[in-house]
């Protein structure tokens, strides 16, 4: 029965709708698999048995009067601890939260609950969600189930931890910097993040509780073992928002293509600004082969006209204030002397300038932000898709020396800044562009890679549809060894 577990999430809701198995006998097997697994892992880190077992028995009442509530009917499901769950302990992987239990659902929650998903537990996030690896001091380290030595990414470690794993149904992340994309690749699972504002973010923590307004950047998307449970994801949660809902209406157009020979292909696999480990480099490269090979056409040169260079300083002044919204006002004092003191050309002097810089710089950098967008637009008249990395390197060893802003990694020999992570996703991240990271196979070592597959915004079916193709064609997840039956 271990097989089940590995089932997309649509195939689950369908074997439940179809009296194949109930909530109940499911639930079982997801709890039965984070007791046995879930020790090596820790990817889940809280736990709501009961009120499960009592939701799965409500949807098998519902089930068998032949009443279901939605397309999740009954299937299983963890929450990355940055989205509130009610009566469920929030936080955010910060001791400041380390009770706080909301009383609602953040909004993206309660549409996996109106559809008829069935909360079991919470999944491990960084403090604050914001760093590329996922360990706190409230739940410690979680590792990557294809290598317990490594992380499985940050923030939404823990949720492509146990959808790897096998724990789980379905998962929700939440990315600013990556936090979706980065951790699907790392383990070998499906990642959208969506074009920013068509999925609502308020009750993700931070901002703090009880903030209603949603930050710059910032997005919720779907986890999953399948781009298949992408789309079925995505569009339950996406819509307008408590503000909009009055009058807006969302209408996703179709993918701009039927077949992967209709689809117009660019490829930016490596630049010397954002320089890419041989290890993922082959696995790209095979991918465009294997694309080839099936009649599709590749354009290897293809590029916006945008400089790398530019285009992650402009991210990163858009970033920088939002991680630092939240500081206590000492942090931000001691910010100011840094900037004034630390040399520009340092990645500190840059981050203590960009996270106290004027409001008028801001807007200037967000000008600068929407003139990138307008190239976007002109690229994307001539192809449809722009696959490129994920980022320069599969999972990382854990590395929780002193503050990320200090760490380094290595490419390919070469020592490069931390932020290296942050580099090919924050590409497309400041101008609000749809992304979906699909693994794509796995290096000599046997560490997944993905792909970055980015589309034309508020396209978001096209590059979830392409990932459905692809998987087609080079194959989908994997469970990794020692979780499979």
């Amino acid at each position: 029965m271990n097989d089940i577990a590995f089932r997309s999430a649509t195939e689950l809701a369908q074997m439940i709708r179809n009296g194949k198995m109930s909530s109940r006998e499911l639930l079982d097997i997801y709890l039965q698999r984070i007791e046995t697994y879930n020790p090596r892992i820790n990817a889940v880190v809280t736990m709501d048995v009961e009120g499960a077992r009592l939701q799965a028995q409500k949807m098998d009442e519902l089930a068998t009067n032949g009443d279901f509530i939605g397309p999740l009917h009954g299937v299983p499901v963890t929450i990355k601890d940055g989205f509130e769950t009610a009566g469920m302990r929030t936080t955010s992987g910060a001791t400041i939260y380390e009770n706080h239990i909301p009383r609602t659902h953040a909004d993206a929650v309660q549409r996996y609950v109106d559809a008829g998903a069935v909360i079991m537990g919470k999944t491990n996030v960084p403090k604050f969600c914001a760093d590329s690896q996922s360990y706190n001091t409230i739940f410690g380290t979680t590792n990557n189930p294809w290598d317990l030595q490594r992380t499985p990414g940050g923030s939404s470690g823990g949720a492509v931890a146990a959808l790897a794993a096998g724990l789980c149904g379905l998962e929700i992340g939440s990315d600013i910097a990556g936090s979706i994309r980065v951790p699907a690749a790392w383990t070998g699972v499906y990642g959208h993040r969506p074009t920013h504002g068509i999925v609502p973010f308020r009750g993700h923590v931070p901002p703090p509780p009880g903030i209603l307004s949603e930050a710059d950047l910032s997005v919720a998307g779907p986890l999953a073992r399948s781009a298949d449970d992408l789309q079925l994801a995505l569009d339950l949660l996406a819509g307008p928002g408590q503000w909009n809902a009055t009058a807006y209406r969302l209408s996703l157009p179709a993918p701009r293509a039927k077949t992967l020979k209709e689809y117009r292909i660019a490829a930016w696999l490596d630049d010397a600004a954002m320089p890419v480990d041989d290890s993922v480099k082959a696995c790209l490269a095979q991918m465009v082969a294997a694309l080839r090979h099936a009649g599709a056409r590749v354009d290897e040169t293809a590029r916006p006209a945008i400089d790398p260079n530019d285009a992650f300083r402009t991210f990163m002044r858009l970033l920088s204030p939002v991680l630092a919204a939240g500081a206590p006002a000492d942090l931000i004092e001691l910010l100011k002397q840094v900037a004034h003191t630390e040399s520009e050309e340092t990645e500190l002097g840059q981050f203590a300038r960009d996270a106290t810089q004027m409001h008028r710089q801001w807007l200037s950098a967000n000008a600068r932000r929407h003139g990138h967008r307008r190239v976007w637009d002109e690229f994307f008249k001539d192809y449809d898709v722009l696959l490129c990395p994920v980022a320069s390197l599969p999972a990382i060893i854990h590395d929780q020396k002193g503050e990320p802003i200090e760490r380094t990694v290595m490419v390919d020999g070469k020592t490069e800044p931390y932020s290296i992570l942050l580099r090919w996703a924050g590409l497309t991240t400041y101008v609000y562009l749809p992304a979906t990271s699909a693994p794509i196979g796995r290096t000599d070592s046997g560490l997944p890679v993905g792909v970055q597959i980015v589309g034309p915004y508020l396209e978001d079916r096209t590059p979830i549809d392409f990932a459905q193709k692809l998987a087609g064609i080079i194959g989908g997840f994997e469970p990794p060894p020692g979780y499979a039956p």
